[in-house]
């Protein structure tokens, strides 16, 4: 019964601000699942940590329940922000839909998940064959998505490589290993972006012809709410 309160008493508070966090006027995907995961969690752990709080245990658990439905809402919401500015600097929408990533014509594809957003940049676009250096019309691409993160200083940024099967693995790993960290360098604002190279890990398609092994060669970059929500990229 101690668990059970705070956490009815937190599923009420996260209904009376559910419309606070819907806010309007954002680019493209107004779905908000971030802002409203983040104010459901923050609405729960802020109602139990309140209850457990002083003699007004009720009450405590109410405004530690506001509290933290605002802040979890805060979060997913600059994540949501975060999604729609860059889907539209790069000219495309934000695309939740699994299969997008096998278009071949999609060449950036930014979606949102719970905790993160991803932008995919496809290999055609971002280098030469067995090159480590962004081309031009990469370059600039970036530097769009590196303009908005300043104005997000609390966002986490990773960057991961993706190769096809062609070649070793050795040679694949220590490719993706550098074209991550050139696009990490290009991001970099007030601190290094963490890389990692996956190598032919991860395939978006099995690597059984050239067109299937063109979407697998990519680049990632995640943008992270905070460190308890990264993910492994090569798995």
């Amino acid at each position: 019964m101690k668990l059970k309160k705070p956490i009815i008493l937190a599923t009420l508070v996260t209904f009376m601000l559910n419309g606070c966090y819907n806010q309007p006027g954002l680019v493209e995907d107004t779905s908000y699942e971030r802002t409203k995961t983040g104010a459901v969690l923050g609405a729960i752990t802020g109602a139990i940590i309140g209850s457990n709080q002083g003699k007004h245990k009720t009450k405590n658990a109410i405004f530690g329940g506001i509290l933290g439905a605002a802040a979890g809402g805060a979060i997913g919401y600059s994540l949501d922000k975060q999604a729609n500015e860059i889907a539209n600097a790069l000219g495309t929408g934000v695309e939740n839909d699994p299969l997008a990533a096998l278009d071949p014509n999609k060449t950036i594809i930014v979606s949102k998940h719970p905790g993160y957003v991803k932008i995919m940049f496809r290999d055609k676009m971002m280098f030469a064959t067995n090159s480590s250096t962004p081309q031009p019309k990469a370059k600039e691409k970036v530097a769009k998505v590196r303009a908005l993160l300043q104005n997000y200083p609390q966002t986490i940024v990773a960057v991961a490589g993706f190769t096809d099967d062609r070649g070793s693995y050795e040679y694949n790993l220590k490719l993706s290993q550098k074209r991550a960290k050139s696009v990490a360098q290009l991001l970099a604002t007030n601190k290094f972006p963490a890389t990692k190279g996956c190598s032919e890990e991860a395939p978006i398609a099995p690597n059984d012809s050239a067109s299937n092994r063109a979407l697998n060669r990519r680049v990632e970059v995640y943008l992270f709410a905070n460190k308890d929500v990264m993910i492994d990229p090569c798995k």
